[in-house]
């Protein structure tokens, strides 16, 4: 329990905070995982768009510090790695 209003706003903050970031990671992953099927269906025009909104999501999160940038960029060179294969 916060001793102060200060400690009892940090901890509401924390909390809204952890809160949108769980959301946005859930976010990420499920923009891969639509991505992942689009590859194992072999269907190259959805997975391209798919991988469209997956990268502009990735990015965006690496530059808000949700996750670190060299792991996004892991995520999108595996990711066009296997759409690339497709062809």
């Amino acid at each position: 329990m916060a001793n102060s209003p200060q400690a009892a706003k940090r901890a509401r903050q924390a909390e809204d905070r952890r809160q949108l970031n769980m959301s946005q990671r859930s976010r990420f992953r499920t923009s891969i995982k639509t991505v992942l099927k689009a590859v194992q269906a072999g269907n190259k025009d959805d997975a391209s768009k798919a991988m469209q909104t997956c990268e502009s999501l990735l990015d965006r999160y690496a530059g808000r510090g949700l996750l670190h940038k060299n792991k996004a960029a892991r995520h999108k060179s595996r990711l066009r790695a296997k759409i690339k294969a497709l062809a």
